[in-house]
Formats: C-alpha cells, structure tokens, sequence
C-alpha cells in the first residue's frame, strides 16, 4: 500500500459540517499519488479510513470518497434534488459532451431525456444488432499479424466505434464510415487533454490547444447533424433499426422530440462513453484471462459447449478488478448525514468504484482473477458499481455488455493468443483506467 502510515487527520471542518478524516497531505501530492497507481491509490485509503474519508484533490478541492455498499446505497437512493451528478460531472465533461449530455444533466432534464433514450437501449432492440456486431469483431481480426506483437486495445477500440457508427449512428460500411473515423480520430485526442487539465481551456491564439479543440469539435458537431439530417430523410418507410432512428421517434409526455441539439449531445456521449467502456474492459479481460490460465481453459471449454454463463461471469470480474471509471462524481446541493458526519452543501461526494470492488471483506482475495464469484448470476446492487446505480445507472450498461459478450466470444473461438511480456500490465489514467501498454498480446497461429 502506499502512503498512507501517517496518523489519521481529524475531520475538517468547512461550512457548518465537518468532513470525514483523510490523509493530511495536499492536494498536489494525492494528485501525483493517484497518477501513479490509480487503484493503489483508492485501495490503501479505504483500508487505512475506512468507509469514508476526505482527500484534498488537484482543481476538486476537498472530496468526501464513500466505501461501502450501506453508504453507496444511501448516496444512490437519495433524492436526485440533493445528490447532483450532473453538476459534478460537467466541470470535466461539459466542452466534450456538451451542455444536453444525460451525463450533464439533473432533476427533470436528466429524467426527460433517460426516458427517452430508453427504448433503442431495451433488450429486443439491443438484440437486434447482434450479427452486425460479430461481423465488425470479424473483419477487424482479419487484419492481426500472425506471430508478432501488437497492441490489443487500439482493435478493441476500432470494433467498439464500428460499433457505435454502424448500430447507433446507422452508417454502413464505406467512405462515410471512413468519415466518420477520421472525424472522431481528430477529436478525442485534444477533447482527452482538455477535459483532464481545465487549465488548457483558454484561447490563446490559433495555435492553442483550445482553438485546436474548438475547430476539430466544430467539425464533429458538423458532421453528426449531417447524420441527424441523413437519418430524417429516410423516414418513417425506410428499415432502420438504429438506435438514432428510434431516437428520431422518441416523444416525451407532452409529445415533444429531442430538439437536433440535444440529439447531438447525447450522440457524441454515446460515442464517447459508449466506445470507451467496452474497448477498455475488453482489452483488460484479455490481459486478466491471458495471465490466468486456469481461466482460459475453462472459459474456452464454456464456450465450446455454447454455455454463456462464464462468459458473463469473466466480463465481470474484469469490471471488478478493472473498472474503467474508478470513482463516480456527485454534489450536494444541500446539507446530508452521511456516516454520522453533516456534510455541507457544496461538497464533492464520491462512490470510490475501486476501493469498493477490492474491499476484502465483500471479494475475499480481491486481487486474484476469479469469475467464479459471479457464477450465480447475481452481483450486489451497491458492491459491484462499475456502471453506476440508481437513476444515474448507465443507461447503455445493457448495450455494452452485449456487445462485450460477442467480441469476447469470437476472440476466444477464433484466436489463440499469447502474451510476450511476462509482467502484468500496469494501470494508466488516460481519462480511463487503460492498460500501460494497451494490452500487448500476439496470435501464436491462424485465426480458426
């Protein structure tokens, strides 16, 4: 564990409340503690303070972490009014998803647009896109090397946006889809920066990283209209079972459409947290399961036999150990009691995702890899959180996790990898918890 020997702070008063006690060092120090092992980080507080406790963090401020299922529940169950998680969440991703983001919003705005965006994420329609997700998994291994390392992750993220583009956005295969690549490729390399370091969001002149995120976010909002556009124009007679079709549909109860603005916002959000997840989770399921062959070998026989359930149980345990957001952000508009402490209006709350699903007591021998734990198929509404909870539960958790079981089936099925390196990949922050090296693996023969 690291760093935190030293006695326990008292609680901190601010406000009216006082704060949970934490680690006595400041901000820029958790800051660099945290970048350098983000799941050390968040484990050793927990076992050194307990289910809640404060930590000083670089541009946050003060934040209140809370690590048990009772705490999360309670922050989870409490009144949307009270626990902002939009206002949390738009001070990093505002200028990215922009101001109609469902991350974005609260109360009545956030319930209007959940609504309608629930039914092209519902079971049937989820279904629906089954086959075109394998064949994008297939044509993408069909370009692997044989015999030589290559990096995982960037193919995981290259099946994930066909995936967006093809099943949400409804584009086929072609020059537009080769468009749209490029598009997004120009964005999220500026849109990762500006949204880790708020210090970049300043115009300073053609050349700044600002300007330079402005003009290639501009190309993107340009580009998704032409899609909103595109998608109209076929209308009601054309066969389109695209999640942006069904959006196109979508009336809220006073029988009023997403405006093309929001539907936008929410398009680039799908694009972004959509892909992201099940890039990142896919390519750490591949590093954990690799590293652990017992199961390999059984997630192979599973497969053979056209069982699902150890599939599902290894998706999982990869969230668990790695889940891709390691904290979800909220505040309080008001005072709460919370773990006998009165926290003030204003505070910055947080599920601390990892130092839940590592808690020893809740995931005995937390750092082993052990789908097991999931085999009957329940997991714990408040212990295992990597999408969430309560109404601010990813709405596409559904849609991920489907296509996640897909992929993962076909590279088990058709591949038979290795892994050079034979020291596990370290975590990096790249908004994300990514693999260090992006998951350097190599196919030992031909695809089957």
């Amino acid at each position: 564990m690291e760093g935190y020997s030293a006695a326990e702070a008292p609680p901190t008063t601010v406000g009216k409340g006082k704060l949970p006690p934490g680690p006595r060092a400041p901000a820029p120090v958790q800051g660099l503690r945290y970048l350098r092992n983000p799941l050390e980080f968040y484990i050793g507080l927990q076992r050194r303070y307990g289910d809640i406790f404060t930590v000083s963090m670089p541009t946050l401020g003060q934040v209140v972490y809370v690590a048990s299922p009772e705490l999360v529940k309670t922050v989870f169950t409490s009144s949307p009014a009270l626990v902002h998680a939009g206002e949390a969440n738009a001070k990093i991703l505002e200028p990215t998803f922009g101001a109609n983001s469902l991350l974005i919003l609260d109360e009545a705005q956030h319930m209007r647009h959940r609504k309608l965006l629930l039914p092209p994420f519902h079971g049937d329609q989820i279904r629906r896109h089954g086959k075109q997700m394998q064949e994008i998994t297939r044509k993408q291994m069909e370009g692997w090397p044989i015999g030589e390392p290559f990096p995982l992750w960037p193919e995981t993220q290259s099946i994930a946006l066909n995936v967006i583009f093809q099943s949400v956005f409804g584009i086929p295969s072609g020059d537009r889809l080769a468009t749209a690549r490029k598009v997004i490729d120009d964005f999220y390399g500026p849109a990762k920066w500006i949204a880790m370091l708020p210090a970049l969001r300043r115009d300073l002149g053609p050349l700044s990283p600002w300007r330079r995120f402005l003009r290639v976010r501009d190309a993107l909002h340009a580009f998704v209209h032409e899609e909103i556009e595109i998608r109209r124009q076929q209308g009601e007679d054309a066969e389109q079972d695209s999640v942006l079709s069904i959006m196109l549909r979508a009336r809220d109860e006073d029988g009023q459409p997403m405006s093309d603005e929001e539907l936008r916002d929410e398009l680039i959000t799908t694009i972004g947290a959509g892909s992201e997840t099940a890039a990142t989770t896919l390519a750490w399921t591949m590093e954990r399961v690799l590293r652990t062959p017992r199961v390999l070998a059984e997630l192979r026989d599973s497969v053979k036999r056209g069982e699902t359930e150890y599939l599902d149980a290894t998706l999982k345990e990869a969230l668990r150990t790695r889940p891709v957001f390691p904290e979800l952000m909220r505040k309080l508009t008001g005072p709460m009691e919370l773990g006998g402490y009165e926290l003030p209006a204003g505070t910055g709350l947080r599920p601390a995702v990892v130092a839940l699903h590592y808690r020893e007591d809740l995931f005995p021998e937390p750092y082993e890899f052990r789908p097991e734990r999931f085999l009957d198929g329940k997991t714990n509404t408040y212990s295992w959180i990597p999408f969430g909870g309560g109404v601010r539960r990813c709405i596409g958790a559904a849609f991920a996790e489907y296509e996640m079981r897909i992929v993962l089936r076909e590279f088990i099925e058709r591949a038979d990898f290795s892994l050079p390196d034979p020291q596990p990949e370290r975590v990096s922050l790249k908004t994300t918890l990514t693999p260090a090296k992006n998951t350097v693996v190599r196919l030992d023969r031909p695809l089957r």
